[in-house]
């Protein structure tokens, strides 16, 4: 695919963060996400693709746009048929309530590529490039973080483990806890935490539990870039979650290694900030009606990693960043 594309995909993220950021701390989750969606898609509109989102907003009667197996782009005959998972604001109740860890996420790779992920939970585990090689989601959470802190040259009392904050997590802690481990709690946004265990300067060594599958790939991707690891496997939590994964034929008995979870080499992502967080700086509103974002965005045939800082003056934007 073209390397063009990849800065083309970051103004699809920065459109949506700053349709989303004029609604932080208004109360509303669904007006931050609606202001997302709408700018993300006009801007996909004005991209030289053939897109079909394999992970969006939700099926055709659940989301008026990017639905899952939506085309988007400019869809010519010659465009390139590419996967597109997105998700306009991962943490849309951050969003609501003026809170961190807000962002904005696209990832995209040729037709095929990314697993078409059932709106279900998937139990997660998530390491940087240090660690690769060493996790095993079968095996028990005590030596996964053992063999983690080895890997990392660190005493297993200095791993810093993170995961959403829910009760449902509360034996992993236990776990983590008996062997000295410090925990990070978060409460939205697991795309961005599973991201930072590949930066050493955000301090996250792990992220551990279940989160949302389709989040789950996401995230596979930009660790993809990366050369981190990860490991999912679906838990559905009601008959409703299995039938969709049965509707899917996703198997969820398997341990999905991360070239299940997205295929091959040549995968994009791209990431903004809403509010400020481990990774990115939230939308910034200047004077004279400029805002400033910050952004990521990698490709992983090269495994090149840009962080883009833009000033927009939205006396100058199209209608889209209005």
């Amino acid at each position: 695919m073209d390397r063009n594309l990849a800065i083309n995909l970051v103004r699809v993220t920065e459109a949506a963060s700053l349709g989303s950021a004029k609604y932080m701390g208004r109360g509303d989750k669904n007006l931050a996400d609606q202001g997302a969606v709408d700018s993300m898609r006009k801007m996909f509109d004005t991209m030289d693709i053939d897109g079909i989102v394999v992970i969006g907003e939700g099926e055709l009667d659940e989301a008026p746009m990017l639905y899952i197996g939506e085309r988007i782009g400019a869809c010519e005959s010659n465009s390139p048929k590419v996967d597109i998972a997105v998700d306009p604001v991962d943490g849309t109740n951050c969003v609501a309530k003026g809170l961190p860890n807000a962002i904005s996420v696209v990832a995209m790779g040729p037709r095929g590529s990314l697993l078409k992920a059932p709106d279900t939970y998937m139990y997660k585990l998530a390491v940087g490039p240090k660690a690769k090689g060493v996790i095993d989601l079968n095996a028990p959470v005590k030596e996964n973080m053992i063999n983690i802190a080895k890997a990392l040259d660190k005493d297993v009392t200095e791993l810093t483990v993170t995961m959403l904050d829910r009760e449902r997590h509360n034996d992993i802690m236990k776990d983590c806890r008996e062997l000295g481990c410090r925990i990070q709690l978060f409460r939205e946004g697991d795309v961005a935490t599973a991201i930072a265990t590949c930066f050493e300067h955000t301090g996250v060594d792990v992220l551990i539990g279940q989160g949302g599958a389709p989040e789950g790939v996401i995230a596979a991707a930009a660790i993809k870039c990366l050369g981190g690891e990860m490991q999912g496997k679906l838990t559905p939590m009601s008959d409703e979650e299995m039938k969709r994964c049965k509707k899917m034929e996703v198997d969820i008995d398997k341990v999905l290694l991360l070239d299940d979870l997205v295929k091959g080499n040549e995968v994009y992502f791209a990431a903004t900030g809403v509010s400020d967080g481990d990774l990115l700086k939230g939308v910034r509103y200047l004077s004279h009606n400029k805002c400033l974002t910050h952004s990521v965005v990698m490709r992983s045939e090269t495994g090149t990693i840009r962080f883009v800082e833009t000033v927009h003056n939205m006396e100058k934007k199209p209608k889209y960043a209005k």
